[in-house]
């Protein structure tokens, strides 16, 4: 299958093949009149070896015409450095000694079509001609002029030029070294392998050019080049570099046609502020479309608004920028590193039309550098002052060396140095050219020694090549800047040599500011801010904030912190939660432990009053042993407040787990002991006159105990199920505000084993109040059955308060604080209503009424039963008020326990 470019070249062929056969068919026969000079379009120096040039002397000429205006610079100056090389080393000794090279310079008009027709002439003498059916007028043969044998060719400049004229070259062997091309297109050596440069391609000005995008931290871009090989492949280059490194992407990429129409250029500026973040305008274009861009924004007002980056086709030159010095201004541009050569400026002064007669086109270059006309055939028409011949380069009008002038003579060295080497080993210690290279020279050959050269150019830089036959990277950095004094120069800012050095502090701006402009496609994102970025564009992002418990883990990601973790107050990292504990000062702990100091006070006034009056009848009546274990429990129920509210440690939680449940414990046990000798007493009453069992103080006391023990029981499997130990609680206070969030130091008590922990005494409480209701209708004068009684229902109610406040607060972000409070208030409630209920009025006789604590007549336990059957009929009765029964009970009886 062929493809596009087959078929390129098989048209290139087609159109190679016939205008060499219109060549090879020019022949003179004897002429009856002068006939023009043979070489009136091209210049011919003599020599031993004759190099073949290409160089851009006319611009590209109008429709219909190949040529334009003469360049007098990339044309004039660059056609005189080659023969000023000549010149020089033709007088070398050293160099091609009894050697002397020639020369034939052909005009390319800017145009490689018109081009590739010129270079036919460089093959010529390799094509054997046939006349045989050629006759002239008067059937005489033709005169055939023997066509100059090319070695070798200096040129093209432009790169579709030489890409033109390297595809035929390479056909017939001959090498190219051209000044100027610098496509990267041309260092692929299996389609161009006899061509070289002393110039680096665009692949290296396209690296230089994305390390100055790069070191100006600017990430969207977009490009602009001219139709054709140098700015489609410069471009390309740059775009291809872009993608491998990344970091770098194109906003838009935008192509100048060959052929502009008008308004052409504003249109492109339009499409170019469609992306009006990508400020930086990656140009390679010829000069001519730089001016007009930079006209064009200057028309549509946006001076000021573009950064300009042009590549080596706008270098260091003055003509794009002249009167748009200020839409210009900050422009970095690039130019291969070069030095003015002294010896051609002295050269090209002294040149004049007496002296330089070889130059076919010095006569309009005269006309046109001095602003004259050379008599009535001079080249510019209108009503121009007659040039004298005696004007002087330099003198009567400015001058200024072009900058491709130094590699113009160091291809023509290069190219010299090959023949040296070549004629040292094929003709070593002969004088002269020796018949192997006199009859031929071969361009295989003479290509492995231009590739194989390493001198110092004319302006001291190493001249070599490398296998693709490039020369190496050297660039200069420029910006075009104004000064103070509106003065516009370029400067040096920089360099480039596989690495971009550059003077960030050199660089000055339209806007006076020193800090590098933006050409970027969206703004970095603040700390703790994630790029999501627009798919297709990598350099464009929306930024999203972590939130919640995220931090940003990179760039683009946000990860959740560990758990004991939060964010920093910059979303970055992470740094630990702090961690908190009920305070003593706080609030929360100063009520309970309050209510918990008076409650202790109160309880050690009643022990010691108990202990003061042992042996007195109040207080043998109660209990003496029973009292004590309900009072420890109750003692017990308000020190556990100071254990709750403690730092944890594996102490406290110990002491927690067993002192919770066992104040409680403690008293319910004794209360239902109490409650239960009653209720058996009264109940073995109605059965039999006898006395139940287990009645006595130490079988209250082992009873006691008994149930006591259980609790102690579960508490010592607890601890070796699950020995005690601190933990810090971060889901307890975990806000949805990470700033709020803390991290709770709490003992290894779950809801469940608190409730199994509490659950028993609670058992215990319950029991004890069933006991209490089923004793409600013993006398109050018997025993303590209606106090107990009230003091259990009491306790249940705030149990019954208790259990809502502490569960239904499990997901407040003060769940410590309310749980632990409510326990503990409850806890000391439930010991205030036992101490209150059962003992206070006890205290309170034994104080202030020490008459009634005097002894009463003792009954057997038939007197005691026959007291309570006796109240339980007469209470019975409903034409007795309550008062009558009690009365006449105390007249009669006195319960003595």
């Amino acid at each position: 299958m062929l493809t596009v470019y087959h078929l390129s070249h098989i048209l290139l062929l087609l159109s190679f093949y016939t205008a060499l056969l219109s060549h090879l068919q020019v022949g003179f026969c004897r002429p009856t009149a002068a006939r023009s000079p043979e070489y009136a379009h091209s210049i011919r120096l003599d020599g031993d070896i004759i190099l073949g040039g290409l160089f851009p002397v006319h611009s590209r000429g109008d429709r219909g015409t190949p040529c334009g205006e003469l360049k007098k610079e990339k044309g004039i100056h660059r056609l005189e450095a080659m023969m000023f090389a000549i010149d020089l080393i033709n007088k070398d000794p050293e160099l091609l000694p009894n050697i002397t090279l020639g020369a034939r310079i052909l005009d390319t008009c800017s145009r490689d079509t018109y081009a590739l027709e010129q270079s036919l002439t460089f093959v010529q003498a390799l094509i054997e001609r046939d006349g045989s059916d050629v006759r002239c007028a008067n059937g005489d043969p033709p005169i055939f002029t023997k066509p100059d044998k090319i070695v070798g060719v200096i040129g093209a400049a432009a790169s579709s030029v030489s890409i033109m004229v390297a595809n035929i070259l390479r056909l017939f062997k001959i090498p190219q070294i051209s000044y100027a091309s610098t496509a990267p297109e041309l260092s692929d050596n299996t389609r161009y392998d006899f061509f070289s440069r002393v110039v680096p391609p665009d692949s290296y000005q396209a690296q230089a050019m994305m390390d100055i995008v790069t070191a100006m931290e600017w990430n969207y871009v977009s490009t602009l080049a001219s139709e054709g090989n140098y700015g489609e492949s410069g471009v390309e280059a740059f775009i291809q570099i872009s993608r491998e490194t990344g970091g770098v992407c194109i906003a838009q990429s935008l192509k100048i046609p060959r052929e502009p129409r008008p308004g052409e250029f504003d249109k492109i500026i339009r499409r170019l502020l469609e992306t009006s973040n990508a400020r930086a305008i990656i140009m390679f274009a010829n000069e001519d479309d730089i001016r007009r861009v930079l006209d064009a924004a200057k028309r549509n007002n946006q001076t000021g608004h573009f950064l300009w980056v042009g590549s080596d086709s706008w270098g260091s030159k003055i003509s794009p920028v002249i009167g748009q010095e200020r839409v210009a201004e900050g422009a970095i541009t690039i130019l291969p590193k070069r030095a003015s050569v002294d010896a051609f400026d002295r050269y090209f002064r002294s040149r004049s039309l007496s002296n330089n007669r070889r130059n076919v086109w010095f006569a309009e270059f005269w006309e046109e550098n001095f602003n004259c006309k050379l008599g009535m055939h001079g080249k510019r028409p209108g009503s121009l002052k007659k040039c004298t011949g005696l004007e002087k380069v330099g003198r009567d009008s400015s001058y200024e060396q072009e900058g491709k002038v130094q590699f113009v003579m160091d291809a023509v060295y290069a190219m010299a140095h090959a023949l040296h080497r070549m004629h040292r080993e094929l003709c070593y210690g002969y004088a002269g050219l020796c018949p192997r290279m006199a009859n031929n020279i071969d361009g295989k050959e003479l290509l492995s020694h231009i590739r194989a050269v390493s001198f110092n150019g004319s302006a001291g830089t190493p001249v070599v090549f490398n296998e693709n036959g490039d020369a190496p990277g050297r660039y200069d950095i420029f910006q075009y800047q104004i000064t103070n004094k509106s003065i516009a120069e370029y400067r040096v800012i920089g360099s480039w040599t596989n690495k971009l050095h550059l003077k960030v502090e050199a660089m000055q701006w339209r806007t006076g500011d020193p800090s590098l402009p933006a050409s970027i496609c969206s703004i970095p994102c603040r700390a703790g801010e994630r790029k999501k970025v627009v798919k297709g564009v990598p350099c464009c992002w929306h930024c999203e904030r972590c939130e919640g418990y995220h931090f940003q883990a990179s760039e683009f990601t946000c990860e959740l912190c560990p758990y004991e973790m939060r964010p920093d107050i910059n979303r970055t990292g992470c740094v630990p939660i702090p961690i908190i504990k009920l305070e003593w000062h706080s609030p929360w702990a100063i009520i309970p432990v309050f209510i918990s100091m008076l409650g202790i006070i109160a309880t050690s006034f009643v022990i010691v009053t108990f202990v003061r009056y042992n042996d007195t009848p109040i207080v043998r009546a109660s209990g003496r042993e029973m009292s004590y274990v309900l009072l420890t429990g109750i003692f017990l129920c308000y020190a556990i407040t100071f254990l709750m509210i403690a730092t944890p440690d594996v102490g406290v939680c110990s002491f927690r787990r067993i002192f919770l449940g066992l104040g409680m414990c403690f008293s319910y046990a004794a209360l239902l002991t109490k409650t239960n000798r009653i209720h058996r007493i009264f109940e073995q009453g109605k059965k039999s006159v006898t006395a139940p069992r287990f009645i006595s103080p130490a079988s209250q006391l082992v009873i006691t105990f008994s149930l006591i023990s259980v609790q102690l029981l579960g508490v010592f499997v607890w601890f070796a199920v699950d020995p005690p130990h601190t933990v810090v609680d971060y889901g307890e206070q975990r806000t949805q505000d990470p700033l709020a969030a803390r991290g709770v130091l709490k003992c290894d008590i779950s809801d469940l084993s608190l409730i199994c922990s509490l659950g028993y005494s609670i058992l215990l409480m319950v029991t004890c109040t069933v006991y209490a209701i089923k004793t409600r209708g013993v006398p109050e004068t018997f025993n303590e059955a209606k106090p107990i009684g009230f003091t259990m229902y009491t306790t249940c109610i705030i149990w019954l308060a208790f259990i809502p406040i502490f569960f239904g607060t499990s997901q407040s972000a003060e769940r410590m604080y309310i749980q632990t409070t409510t326990l503990t208030i409850s806890l000391s409630l439930s010991a205030s209503v036992s101490l209150g209920m059962l003992y206070m009025p006890k205290v309170y006789i034994i104080l202030f009424h020490p008459e009634q604590n005097v002894p009463k007549r003792k009954r057997s336990f038939k007197a005691i039963v026959t007291a309570a059957t006796m109240s339980g009929k007469l209470s019975q009765k409903g034409d007795r008020p309550n008062g009558e029964v009690k009365t006449e009970l105390c007249e009669i009886f006195y319960l003595h326990i």
